[in-house]
């Protein structure tokens, strides 16, 4: 694969703790990603996954590596790159549409402009007829669907989406993820998607890259042969869901004998 629009080369990250000593976070992490490719990412937990996320979005550094995008050094926040975390990030005295504006708002985008593309963005994640409605007033699957308008109407070239259905229950996850597969379509943007569950990284991703126990560093970099629409009862996304299960087992067990033998 050639010309990718992001590429991360030997990534490392080292925290100093106020107490001493020195934690190893991120171990030489190296993978790219193409143009409009969706690539998951999951690991056990505490292996890095979000701190990646948030040195790639700019909001923590690097000990050291490269961080390439569309061939270029970054080191810090690029206005090209936006994140959805999982958390409720609405405010809650903003209606829907004025939500969604917020961004745009910022950057001074013209009203009738910011307007016309946030009802444009609403009407496109399914939020039709709640533009005035308060975030008190709609379901977590709702408030979630404003957080993704509110980023996607700035058109980033990567979106990076922190477990961003972690919080909602399975069959609201299902449906957002189907959801979030035609938003991509119909975008075409690029999106690293952290997840701690198997199936919705398999039922999503062009790729899912698996990470090992901390400090975390790539296991393996799947690529993910099967046409879309996907479905559970599928057998080859059952296989696929249970040799990546089989690798983050093995992980655990190899982190409980190291605990056992320290």
């Amino acid at each position: 694969m050639n010309n990718p629009v992001l590429a991360v080369d030997g990534l490392n990250k080292l925290y100093q703790p106020q107490r001493g000593g020195q934690v190893e976070a991120l171990r030489d992490i190296s993978f790219q990603v193409q143009k409009g490719e969706f690539v998951s990412i999951i690991g056990p937990s505490g292996c890095g996954k979000s701190t990646l996320l948030e040195i790639l979005g700019g909001l923590k550094s690097k000990s050291s590596g490269r961080i390439l995008l569309r061939g270029k050094d970054i080191d810090g926040v690029d206005p090209s790159v936006k994140t959805v975390f999982q958390e409720d990030t609405t405010l809650p005295w903003r209606t829907t549409l004025r939500n969604v504006e917020l961004g745009m708002e910022v950057q001074r985008v013209p009203k009738k402009e910011r307007r016309e593309k946030c009802l444009e963005m609403i009407n496109l994640v399914g939020l039709s007829g709640f533009e005035d409605r308060y975030p008190l007033e709609l379901s977590g699957g709702m408030r979630q669907r404003v957080a993704i308008a509110r980023t996607l109407v700035m058109r980033p070239e990567i979106l990076l989406m922190d477990e961003p259905f972690g919080a909602l229950d399975e069959q609201t996850r299902l449906l957002l993820g189907d959801e979030l597969l035609n938003i991509w379509a119909q975008l075409g943007q690029t999106i690293l998607f952290i997840t701690h569950s198997i199936s919705e990284a398999v039922l999503l991703s062009d790729r899912v890259i698996v990470m090992t126990n901390r400090p975390g560093t790539v296991k393996e970099n799947m690529q993910i042969d099967i046409e879309r629409p996907r479905e559970l009862g599928d057998e080859r996304v059952s296989r696929l869901v249970q040799r990546i299960w089989q690798m983050l087992r093995d992980e655990s067990r190899m982190k409980a004998r190291q605990c056992a033998e320290s």
